[in-house]
């Protein structure tokens, strides 16, 4: 499973800093400050697809909850998370589906 990241509490079931999903958390971190953020590797869920390797770390899932969000269309979010992971994607991250709020509508659906 993945792992959950609130504002007061650290990442630690990741297995090193140099993996995937450690980089990625790292940049939506410093990228987008999240009151809320998850990552889970999905990477298992889709074995003799397309993109998807052995080692896993090809598909995840990714939720984050940032005021960086406010006020932007779905599709503009959208695009700043890529646009800050594009060498995960240029390095054989294949896939990635996304869950993108602002508090307010975190606040919302609570």
């Amino acid at each position: 499973m993945g792992a959950n990241y609130n504002a007061d509490k650290e990442l630690t079931d990741h297995k090193s800093p140099s993996s995937r999903a450690s980089r990625i958390e790292a940049a939506m971190k410093t990228q987008f400050a999240p009151s809320e953020l998850s990552l889970s590797d999905e990477s298992s869920r889709h074995a003799g697809h397309a993109g998807a390797r052995p080692g896993g770390e090809t598909h995840y899932r990714l939720r984050i909850v940032s005021a960086a969000f406010s006020g932007l269309s779905r599709v503009a979010r959208q695009r700043l998370v890529n646009e800050a992971l594009a060498s995960e994607f240029a390095g054989g991250l294949h896939a990635l589906s996304l869950e993108l709020k602002s508090p307010e509508e975190s606040q919302a659906e609570a």
